[in-house]
């Protein structure tokens, strides 16, 4: 690789070991960590075709990346690029994961009462919901768990904070979910009788 650069592109060696190596290697480590964190997702949502797909490439460009810090060990700045790649692409996979939304989540939120704006937002934007009964500390509490696609979780936790702000939720991966029956718009004679139910209560 030296040779390369210094003949196809009339590079010292010395720019070469102290700058561009260093750089390779770092944005080498940057993609190779970022196929790392999306290929988990990917993984964990049961993707059998992408997941591969990502394992080899992000294999290929490690082993890339270590073989020209093999070929130069004695330069330390390969190794804090190594380093800085890595914490580098860290962020940048979550970034892109964060970005992609794939999968489902599964929300849990426990309340004494569930307000009825709450159950309304949740009727007007199509989000499934159970409830069931539950005992805490102070006594009985209800709770509510809904599955939502990830790209819609925002909009499901900025309706929590506005209708429920002090409702306390959690937020789960899920891997399979039977998304003809979740993702089917509820009857308002269902919604009627389930908040008869929570008033009861």
């Amino acid at each position: 690789m030296d040779t390369f650069f210094m003949e196809k592109w009339n590079i010292s060696y010395e720019l070469f070991t102290y700058v561009v190596l260093p750089l390779l290697i770092f944005f080498a480590r940057v993609c190779d960590v970022s196929l790392s964190t999306i290929r988990i997702l990917f993984v964990m949502n049961g993707k059998r075709v992408i997941a591969p797909i990502l394992g080899f490439f992000e294999a290929l460009i490690w082993l890339l990346a270590i073989g020209q810090i093999i070929n130069n060990v004695d330069n330390v700045w390969s190794y804090f690029a190594y380093a800085l790649g890595f914490a580098a692409g860290t962020f940048v996979g979550m970034y892109i994961e964060e970005r992609l939304a794939v999968g489902m989540v599964v929300l849990r939120l426990i309340t004494k009462t569930i307000r009825k704006e709450l159950i309304d937002f949740l009727h007007e934007n199509n989000f499934r919901y159970s409830i069931l009964d539950g005992k805490g500390k102070t006594g009985k509490v209800n709770v509510m768990f809904t599955v939502v696609k990830r790209e819609k979780l925002d909009k499901l936790i900025a309706g929590i904070n506005q209708y429920h702000p002090k409702a306390f939720y959690t937020v789960e991966g899920v891997r399979q979910v039977n998304e003809l029956d979740q993702f089917a718009a509820p009857t308002n004679k269902g919604l009627a009788y389930k908040f008869k139910q929570l008033k009861r209560r």
